[in-house]
């Protein structure tokens, strides 16, 4: 595993939405400078208490940038490549890390290459470039030939990964982003529709070209191990939790989390080995915002956020509990152009960025909610508790989801018994005697226990 990811808290930008370009490239439009605006982010960034970065998608597209027309140019809505080593230089300058998409699944039909077979069909020399391509039929955007398309959207050509030509112009624009920029990982778009043996390759040349290196592949579905394991990536999104952090808080009903979090990584979990990419939104789901139906519910999913294993992330904006939803025709309101001078007056939410610089302050003191070993301790519709430790070091976490403070009953759990501190409220001790017992949670709210 790569030591840094550990220690990381990310947040995650889509910059074509957060900067407000416009939706369509215009191939022929001069490019214009607005990635340097994201200078004016970092020290709202690191203020959160962030240390990393997900920036993307960034490379020269036709629309949303998951529709790639060069690998190796930064967008021309956003800017250059010169502006974007200037942000990487100060990002890490500042001590932080950085994390790009990498859109390998697919392309663009702008993509030079596709153009090629455009014009000249079975006589391309690009023809093998593209996975199941067919001069027998003609495909429903009116191409007198047809291929394979990332979920049925023809404007996404999926890339051939066998392909010896297309597996090297990829890796040559991996090591390209970290000559130029430095960058830390990747974020693999699509990750479970990429061959596995592709996956194999780059990390085995990752690994050669920069040791910590870090590889996160887009999973939504099915057993996490078959991307991410010793031969492929390090880690994936982990949307069974993501579901589970705000609909246990919709529905009442926190066993629903509280069986993914012990599947995953209690004493048996099956990925307990992972650190998984947790996140409570990002561009492709609504706002977590819109999908709880009281705004207090945000203060403890972040707060579970941030004590469950893995890494977490916050989507730009997100952190002031603005809303957004995505409809059967676009996800524009989940990609905002916001301007940060102007959140903090009109925020929905403007105490939730103060309760997040709290929340990673203690995940950065407390080796458990780094590292520590998961174990369930109790669970009921509207509270929720649990163990978090290492050798010598434990901190047992508190969850309460209703309106009002509440008595959460502990089990009788011997190995709890002694003096705890509240790290989180006050820094009140409290005295576990090893029965059954019950302790008051605030509401909305909940305790973060350190044993002395």
């Amino acid at each position: 595993m790569v030591s840094w990811v550990n220690e990381a808290f990310f947040y995650h930008v889509y910059p074509l939405g957060c900067l407000g370009a416009p939706r369509q490239n215009e191939l022929s439009a001069p490019l214009t400078h607005r990635l340097p605006q994201l200078l004016a982010w970092l020290d709202h960034i690191q203020e959160l208490g962030c240390n990393a970065l997900y920036l993307g998608p960034l490379f020269e597209s036709s629309s949303h940038g998951y529709d790639t027309i060069d690998y190796t140019r930064v967008d021309r809505r956003l800017g250059d490549n010169a502006d974007l080593k200037v942000f990487s230089d100060e990002l890490h300058r500042r001590g932080m890390r950085l994390i790009l998409d990498a859109v390998f699944n697919h392309t663009g039909r702008d993509f030079p290459q596709f153009q090629d077979v455009q014009r000249h069909r079975e006589g391309s020399a690009y023809r093998d470039w593209f996975h199941g391509m067919d001069f027998n039929k003609s495909s429903p955007l009116g191409d007198p030939f047809t291929y394979s398309s990332w979920a049925g959207h023809y404007s996404l050509v999926k890339l051939n990964q066998q392909n010896h030509e297309v597996q090297e112009l990829l890796f040559s624009a991996v090591r390209y982003w970290i000559d130029e920029w430095q960058i830390d990982g990747l974020r693999l778009d699509a990750a479970d529709c990429l061959d596995l043996d592709f996956l194999r390759e780059l990390r085995r040349r990752c690994d050669q070209w920069k040791p910590d290196f870090w590889l996160m592949g887009e999973i939504s579905h099915s057993d996490y191990r078959t991307w991410a394991n010793e031969q492929t990536l390090h880690s994936v999104t982990n949307y069974e939790a993501y579901k589970g952090l705000y609909s246990s808080l919709a529905d009442r009903n926190y066993f629903e989390i509280a069986y993914s979090l012990n599947r995953q990584f209690g004493a048996d979990g099956i990925y307990r080995h992972l650190t998984l990419y947790n996140f409570a939104d990002n561009h492709d789901v609504n706002r977590v915002a819109s999908s709880l139906p009281d705004a207090r519910m945000l203060y403890p999913l972040h707060l579970l956020l941030f004590t469950m294993p893995g890494v977490p992330s916050i989507y730009y904006g997100s952190e002031w509990g603005i809303t957004g939803k995505k409809t059967p025709h676009t996800d524009v309101e989940l990609r905002p152009a916001l301007e940060l001078a102007s959140m903090s007056q009109t925020a929905p939410q403007p105490d939730l960025p103060g309760v997040i610089r709290r929340l990673a302050d203690l995940r950065r003191q407390l080796v458990p909610l780094r590292r520590g070993a998961y174990r369930q301790v109790m669970v009921a519709s509207h509270q929720m508790a649990f163990l978090r430790e290492t050798e010598g070091e434990r901190t047992l976490i508190l969850l309460n989801a209703q309106d009002g403070s509440a008595p959460l009953k502990l089990p009788a759990a011997p190995d709890l018994a002694g003096t705890w501190q509240d790290v989180l409220n006050g820094d009140e001790r409290i005295h576990l005697h090893g029965g059954t017992q019950s302790i008051p949670v605030p509401s909305f709210w909940g305790r973060v226990l350190r044993q002395v």
